[in-house]
Order: C-alpha cells, then sequence, then structure tokens
C-alpha cells in the first residue's frame, strides 16, 4: 500500500521528530522537569497578547461567513496589500498585493514555489549544514537537491564551492539566514558575494537563477546583528516568510510568498505559484489566522528569553571545554562531538536525559544541534549533565 519513495522516507525518519518522540517517552517515565529537551525548534514563549486580543475582536467585530470562508486563493486581499505596505516602510522597495501569497506556513510556501519551477531532474542549491526537510521539497517535484559547501570553521558559504556547482541545470538556489542549525548570519558583503557568482553563471548559462530566501528567523538576531533585505541585494530573489517564530504561531501555519517583479516572467510566474497553492491542497492559508494578522502586523514575542539561554550556553559550555558556533540569530546552537561521532555524542547527553539533535543529518556531522528555544529552567537544570559528561570526556583524554 505504500510507494516505494515513502517506503525510503519512512525508513530515515526525521532525527528531529524521533528524538522529540523519544523526549515524550522520557517525559513519561521520569517527569517533565527531568528531561531537557533541546530537539525541536518549538518555541516556547507566548504569542504576544495582542494576537489573542484580535482572535477575540475578530470573531466579535467580523462575519462569521467572512472569518471562516473561502477567499482568493492568495489569501484576503487587504492583509496582502498591509503586507506590502509594511515592507515597503521597512526595506524602501514597493511592493503591491499582488506580488504576495498567503501561505500555510514557509514550508507550504516553499513547496508552492518548487512545484511551481521546478521540472523534473532540475537542480536545486543550498549551502550545508541547511534544514533538511529542503532535501524532501526539492524531490516532491523531481529535482535535485545539491549542497555546497562553506566554510568549516565559520559556515559562511564558500563562493568557490558556489560557482563550481551550478551548471546547465541549476534551477534556483535556498538561501536561509539566519540559518537553521548553524545561527550564522549572512552579511550584506556575503549576500553581494553570492549575487556576483550568480550573475556570472547566468551569463555564462543563459539562464536565470531563482533566489529562494527562506526567513522564518529574520527577527530573531542578537548583539546587533542585521539581516539584509535579499530582493535588494539580489534582483531574481522570491521571498518565503513566516510567523511561527515571530509571533510565537508554529501551530497555526501561516506565512507569505513574495514575487517581486524584479524576477522574470514575474506576472506569469505569480499566477501559476497561486494555481500551485490550489492544487497542492493547500488552497488558502487559514482564514481566521489571516484576519488576525491584518490587527497584529508589527508585533513581536518576546526573544528576551532566547537571548539569556543563548548568553547562559556561551558562558557556561565553554568552561567546560566544549567548542561552539556563536550564533548570531535564530534559537540554534551547534556543539562540537569530543569524539568527532555527532550521534554518540547524542547518545551520551541523552544518558543525562538532554536530548538534542545529531547534525549528520544536516549535512554537519561532528556537531550535534541544541534549539535553546525553552524555558530558562531547562538549560540551567541541564547544565549539570552537560558538566558530567564533559568530565567523562576528559577522562577519556577527548576533551
Amino acid at each position: 500500500m505504500i510507494s516505494k519513495s515513502m517506503q525510503a522516507l519512512l525508513s530515515q525518519n526525521s532525527v528531529i521528530r524521533a528524538m522529540f518522540e523519544e523526549g515524550e517517552r522520557l517525559r513519561g517515565e521520569y517527569g517533565s522537569d527531568k528531561v531537557y529537551d533541546f530537539s525541536l525548534g518549538n518555541p516556547n514563549v507566548p504569542a504576544p497578547a495582542e494576537v489573542e486580543q484580535a482572535i477575540r475582536e475578530v470573531l466579535a467585530e467580523e462575519p462569521s461567513v467572512s472569518v471562516h470562508g473561502y477567499m482568493n486563493n492568495a489569501g484576503f486581499a487587504d492583509l496582502r496589500t498591509a503586507i506590502a505596505d509594511s515592507l515597503q516602510e521597512r526595506f524602501g522597495l514597493a511592493y503591491r498585493a499582488d506580488q504576495l501569497i498567503m501561505t500555510t506556513g514557509a514550508a507550504a510556501a516553499l513547496n508552492i514555489l518548487l512545484k511551481t519551477v521546478l521540472n523534473p531532474g532540475d537542480e536545486v542549491l543550498t549551502f550545508a549544514p541547511y534544514f533538511s526537510e529542503y532535501k524532501n521539497y526539492v524531490q516532491n517535484y523531481g529535482g535535485v537537491l545539491r549542497l555546497v559547501a562553506t566554510d568549516p570553521e565559520t559556515f559562511l558559504p564558500d563562493l568557490d564551492a558556489l560557482r563550481k556547482a551550478i551548471g546547465e541545470k541549476t534551477r534556483a538556489l535556498i538561501l536561509n539566514t539566519p540559518n537553521n542549525p548553524s545561527g550564522v548570519v549572512y552579511s550584506e558583503e556575503v549576500l553581494r558575494g553570492i549575487q556576483g557568482v550568480l550573475a556570472e553563471k547566468e551569463r555564462e548559462f543563459g539562464s536565470c537563477i531563482l533566489v529562494i530566501s527562506d526567513e522564518p528567523y529574520r527577527e530573531l538576531v542578537y548583539d546587533g546583528a542585521m539581516v539584509p533585505w535579499i530582493p535588494a541585494l539580489m534582483p531574481h530573489a522570491a521571498v518565503v516568510y513566516s510567523y511561527s517564530k515571530t509571533l510565537s504561531l508554529p501551530g497555526e501555519r501561516i506565512g507569505w510568498l513574495l514575487l517581486p517583479d524584479s524576477i522574470p516572467e514575474a506576472r506569469e510566474l505569480y499566477a501559476a505559484a497561486v494555481i500551485a497553492n490550489r492544487i497542492s491542497g493547500f488552497v488558502n492559508a487559514p482564514s481566521l489566522i489571516q484576519r488576525v494578522l491584518k490587527r497584529t502586523l508589527g508585533c513581536r514575542a518576546d526573544f528576551s528569553v532566547y537571548e539569556h539561554n543563548r548568553a547562559l550556553l556561551l558562558r557556561e559550555l565553554p568552561k567546560m571545554g566544549y567548542r561552539l558556533v556563536k550564533p548570531e540569530g535564530a534559537f540554534y546552537l551547534l556543539i562540537q562531538a569530543p569524539e568527532g561521532d555527532d550521534a554518540a555524542f547524542a547518545a551520551t547527553l541523552k544518558e543525562e536525559r538532554i536530548l538534542t539533535v545529531p547534525c549528520k543529518s544536516f549535512a554537519c556531522p561532528g556537531y550535534v544541534r541544541l534549539a535553546y528555544c525553552v524555558a530558562e529552567t531547562t538549560v540551567r537544570n541541564a547544565l549539570p549533565g552537560f558538566r558530567r559528561t564533559a568530565e567523562s570526556y576528559k577522562a577519556k583524554g577527548l576533551l
């Protein structure tokens, strides 16, 4: 009853989800306060009070048929206009409602766009480490995901590797900054370098390489880091966005896809993407949360817990001897496996009921990922277990 492609996926189910489910088992055995689950990027902070208030107001003030009914497959026009105006105010470039499609989260936006542009055998590039679902999304439409190396010390893009990776079949490049899993932010200088390589290769092959900027962590940055607006630097860039982190609403599945006019055949591309939204089965983004967004644009969840957790981990873990990749954004931290084996390191930490994700699945072997979007008490209570683990490695001469 199961297709061959799904049988393959079933045998290699998400490591992240598997570790999260292991956390459920351990919590049942030891109690929630004795399990330190850093596996899933599930925001721990509540949604802003304005969101809950807006839900009440929408239900009380707007017609039920409108709130819960169908609309244009691209989403409510007044919301798309409000988002376009907000983007213009923030980034200085003019946008319109008919360049935006409201989507069932960033994952849906990525799938819609990939369905719209990919032919079987087309190649999509992304820099490693990368969000592992990209491979599945690309394969959904017969595409091939090719990984491009980054600097092993900084995890910033290797432009020579990018130049070598681009070929006649290259259709798109997915950028993710701030990056999951590294937390690295690409500077304007780095992005201009990438654009230079893309322009060079487009001239060489007489093609257009679509840049897909996946930005669910745009607002989650630290120490004054800035996330450049990629369409201002790359004319062939589309933007995928989610409110899962910004408003701490991952379960509501709401985001958008922006297709600027600077992309070749932009109007036809937009029309095709709207159709892809419909025929993929999404039909339209959830209507109630669209109406809520109209009233809460500009709101942000309280990210101070993430800042405190990050500061605590960056201060305490190096004292124990761990090597870290300092994140500038998102809420993930990479820790180098003392013995070089990320799966073994994750298993050792699990003995202390500390749940992390081995990064081989992110094309970053030798590291584990911590999602520190948890309560500060979880971080503090996990530190003794990290310390005991470090001491065991030191006793073996591995740390």
